[in-house]
């Protein structure tokens, strides 16, 4: 089968399968990824550390930048619903990132909010990147045929 015609078909379930809970549930993660990029600007220092503390610290001055920037930029594209699959393709890596590498090292219990909070947001990610953006979104207004704006 063709890889596009496979996507069609995902996009056109998700969308015919897409509450509206889940749009304002969206909306909830984009607000908080902003949230953690506003975060990170503002303590930069404590966002060196833990890239320092990291298993590759030579790369933490370019992904430290990276961070800041995908989750600022990619949280209000995914709050607003404008091409949210492509900043939810730049979030995944750093999910992955903060769940197997960074807050590990504090441990697997029930006290590593961190922890927890980041493999919420990555299960959140991934069913964003499945279901897409919703009707209150404005990839659904672009994609919306004409005469249904008069509705």
């Amino acid at each position: 089968m063709n890889l596009t015609h496979d996507m069609h078909r995902v996009e056109h379930w998700a969308d015919t399968h897409h509450p509206i809970w889940l749009d304002f549930l969206r909306i909830g993660l984009g607000i908080f990824l902003m949230m953690k990029g506003f975060m990170f600007v503002q303590d930069t220092g404590a966002l060196f550390s833990i890239m320092q503390k990291s298993q590759f610290p030579w790369v933490s001055i370019g992904l430290a930048h990276y961070v800041a920037f995908a989750h600022l930029v990619g949280g209000f594209l995914i709050a607003i619903g404008l091409i949210t699959r492509v900043a939810i393709l730049f979030q995944i890596p750093i999910l992955l990132g903060a769940v197997f590498f960074i807050n590990p090292e504090h441990g697997f219990y029930s006290e590593n909010t961190e922890l927890w909070s980041s493999i919420i947001v990555l299960v959140m990610l991934i069913a964003f990147l499945i279901f897409g953006s919703g009707k209150f979104s404005v990839d659904h207004l672009i994609r919306k045929p004409k005469r249904d704006w008069l509705y």
